[in-house]
């Protein structure tokens, strides 16, 4: 069966978002100064042959660890979506 899978991907709360920093000034510049903070990551959909929803969850998250997130600095989130 195949599965529709969503991996969010996210910079660390902790660390410095340098993407995220120039985001916010680029939208202040644009007379936009309610926005007080921004965070960029990525948004990844794979759709995965799998036997179950988790074992589709279970290659969703070793694609995660080995390529797609830098545990590093990054965490990620996986969501099946219909």
């Amino acid at each position: 069966m195949t599965y529709h899978v969503q991996i969010k991907v996210m910079p660390l709360k902790d660390l410095l978002d340098p993407q995220g920093k120039a985001v916010l000034g680029g939208l202040q510049n644009l007379g936009l100064p309610a926005v007080t903070d921004v965070r960029v990551g990525k948004h990844i959909t794979l759709d995965i042959e799998a036997s179950s929803e988790e074992a589709a969850k279970q290659i969703a998250d070793e694609a995660s660890k080995k390529l797609l997130a830098n545990p590093v600095m990054e965490f990620y989130e996986i969501e099946l979506i219909n």
